[in-house]
């Protein structure tokens, strides 16, 4: 039999099977609820593997490249082979192995890591991954390095629209932009919500940010659960690259001031960025920030005015069921634990965890409090649709 790759959540078919199987005896149920997946599993088996390049290796590139590496080998139809940098200095191929290696966040690389300097190379787990040094795309020729077709995904944060990003295509080889940042004029995809824009002759799609990934599924179940009138967004987020460690000349307002001692009030486009992923959105949410001392795990704090009356029980109990049950159930996780803390969510792959204990609900005003690791959950977020993108779909047992 020629067996393709698939995921079988078998706690989730234990309990459909007690709730669903109406008198079915086990092998019916699972001929059921199994059965529609044959052709799917037949078409991974004929594709080809999908070229990856990370274009930009800071935080959440290094971040991708583990995922990456992580799923070749267990039925993955995307291969990285590239990472496309600045030289920084001599030694520059094995500082970014280093990083690549040991995380003071995240912990350090599961595996092996060597570096091959001759040929500008990294070898992680056995990927071989080529190190192209480069300041525009248009330096670049993917195809010498047997790259052809490949998907890049920009990590820099330096090109935000459709012209900008379409330099990418001036790199022979380049077929497809992923851009992990809210993009301007271009598609923004939050995976789980509006996955269904993303159409195979999409060039150039942008994952939005880590804070809209993390506010958009809980905003769509509210409104649709109950209907969001008007609300406010205020994020509770941890300092970034962007800003200084020690007060410093800074472009933007505030983002000058030590972060490492200071909590810092700033904009965030996040609440008005919703409206280009749940058209619902448009216009009825504000939003701003506060950037606190921790190095990683952020907060958003969803203040909304709903159509109807309900309960924190009925709030809660609605969250608990979609991070159980439902087609969001990665995007949404639930904790119960009147014990959580930030650090307690380093390594979450969900876009959120909603709080059950912070909940607050007066009447038909209800203050959600979530959770989200705005590194390594929005970096999965974006190899969600990095799969979309490469056509990599896996039958996953039960169906929603």
């Amino acid at each position: 039999m020629k067996l393709g790759p698939v995921r079988i959540d078998l706690g989730l078919l234990a309990v459909q099977f007690k709730q669903e199987s109406n008198g079915l005896e086990l092998e019916g149920f699972l001929a059921e609820k199994l059965g529609e997946g044959i052709r799917q599993v037949q078409e991974q088996l004929t594709s080809e593997p999908r070229d990856v390049v990370l274009y930009g290796f800071g935080r959440i590139g290094r971040l991708l490249a583990r995922l990456l590496i992580e799923r070749t080998g267990s039925g993955n139809k995307m291969r990285l082979r590239a990472v496309v940098v600045r030289k920084g200095s001599d030694n520059d191929l094995q500082k970014r192995a280093s990083l690549l290696r040991r995380d003071s966040v995240h912990g350090s690389f599961k595996g092996t890591i060597k570096v091959d300097e001759e040929n500008n190379t990294i070898m992680a787990n056995g990927n071989l991954i080529q190190v192209i040094y480069a300041s525009h795309p248009k330096e670049i020729d993917y195809t010498q390095y047997g790259i052809q077709d490949a998907l890049i995904v920009d990590n820099t944060g330096i090109r935000r629209d459709d012209a900008e990003l379409s330099e990418h295509f001036l790199s022979k080889g380049a077929k497809k932009v992923l851009l992990t940042a809210p993009g301007k004029d271009v598609k923004n995809i939050v995976f789980g919500v509006n996955t269904n824009d993303i159409k195979p002759e999409d060039r150039i799609i942008s994952a939005a940010s880590c804070t809209t990934n993390a506010i958009a599924p809980p905003l769509k179940v509210m409104d649709d659960e109950f209907g969001i009138i008007n609300g406010h967004v205020e994020t509770v987020h941890a300092y970034t690259n962007d800003q200084n460690l020690i007060d410093n000349y800074h472009a933007g307002a505030r983002r000058g001031r030590s972060a490492a001692l200071n909590m810092v009030p700033t904009e965030t486009g996040a609440a008005k960025a919703v409206g280009k992923v749940l058209p619902n959105m448009q216009g009825i949410l504000t939003g701003n920030a506060i950037r606190v001392p921790t190095p990683n795990v952020s907060m958003a704090i969803l203040n909304l005015n709903l159509n109807r009356e309900t309960t924190k029980d009925e709030v809660n109990e609605l969250m608990r069921r979609v991070a159980l049950h439902s087609d969001l159930r990665k995007q949404i996780d639930f904790s119960n634990s009147p014990e959580v803390v930030s650090t307690d969510f380093v390594g979450s792959r969900h876009a959120c965890v909603f709080d059950s204990q912070a909940t607050i609900v007066n009447g038909s005003s209800a203050i959600l409090y979530c959770w989200y690791d705005n590194e390594f959950g929005y970096s999965c977020q974006v190899h969600r649709i990095l799969e979309q993108m490469a056509g990599v779909s896996y039958a996953i047992y039960p169906r929603d």
